[in-house]
């Protein structure tokens, strides 16, 4: 049982790590500062280097932004949305949806789900959907971690408190499927390889949360998710992309009251089994 199909891969995760232990003790010896070891590590060279490449890294998302939008033409393409444009500069989200049911979807787009940046989003009052999409292109990420920490640590504690609804939550890039991030859903026994073309990408099927379409309260304690169908552009999702209904997810949330402080409990379940699930905990927002 799991919060999400993929798993990091151990052999990865450690090239990185004696790669970084390579980089921090063997740094002084790569380039021409002409500086000897003790100098090298006391001057700022090195963390400079790191972070000017990390902004670099962030900065960059030509690649992101391709990806969605070949996913988003694609599902245009094949008349399972009516249609979709980009978020004018300075909206605090990404992509506006037009449904086939005359509905609006609103998409924010986020990384890897585990940071802060997955607290800040708003759902705009004109959308009658509101979904989460993350894209967690860091291949030396936990993708478990980052499921869990996205929709129950950080998700379900914001849109308790602020009563803030998000319909769904995608999680799905373009380094699924790749050696990367070896996708599960791609090595079933006996089944069609489900990658569909994408211009430069090839891609499994996302990996789909379907959320309650009401906030727990103490009134409502206990909101279930919705139905697949509810969601219309998570179910467009699924359909553009070989979803199989046993891979979907659906994320239930229970509130409680402890003295001061008020509790909640996030499950989630795949082909009507509890995959995970945590015991009430109180909210603190982080």
């Amino acid at each position: 049982m799991s919060v999400i199909p993929c798993e990091q891969d151990p052999r990865l995760r450690a090239e990185i790590d004696r790669f970084a232990e390579a980089l921090r003790t063997q740094a002084h010896l790569l380039g021409d500062h002409g500086l000897d070891e003790e100098s090298f590590y006391a001057s700022p060279i090195l963390r400079g280097a790191i972070e000017k490449l990390r902004g670099e890294f962030s900065a960059t998302q030509r690649g992101k932004q391709e990806f969605s939008r070949h996913v988003l033409n694609h599902m245009e393409d094949r008349g399972l949305i009516a249609g979709w444009e980009k978020a004018k500069g300075g909206a605090r989200n990404d992509f506006y949806v037009r449904l086939n049911s005359g509905r609006l979807a609103v998409i924010d787009q986020k990384g890897c789900l585990d940071g802060a940046n997955t607290n800040i989003f708003e759902r705009p009052p004109e959308a009658d959907e509101f979904v989460t999409w993350s894209l967690c292109t860091n291949t030396g990420a936990d993708p478990r971690r980052n499921a869990w920490s996205g929709i129950h640590t950080r998700l379900s504690a914001e849109m308790i408190s602020r009563n803030q609804r998000v319909d769904g939550v995608v999680i799905w890039d373009m380094i699924c499927g790749s050696i990367g991030r070896p996708c599960p859903k791609l090595s079933r026994f006996g089944e069609p390889i489900r990658l569909t073309s994408l211009g430069p990408f090839n891609t499994p099927p996302p990996c789909i949360y379907v959320l309650p379409a009401h906030i727990p309260s103490l009134a409502r304690p206990a909101v279930r998710a919705q139905p697949l169908a509810g969601v219309e552009l998570l179910h467009a999702f699924h359909l553009a992309f070989a979803g199989r209904d046993d891979e979907v997810n659906f994320v239930d949330f229970e509130l409680a009251e402890a003295g001061d402080e008020i509790l909640r409990r996030t499950m989630i379940w795949r082909a009507g089994v509890l995959q995970h699930a945590s015991d009430m905990t109180a909210i603190r927002r982080v």
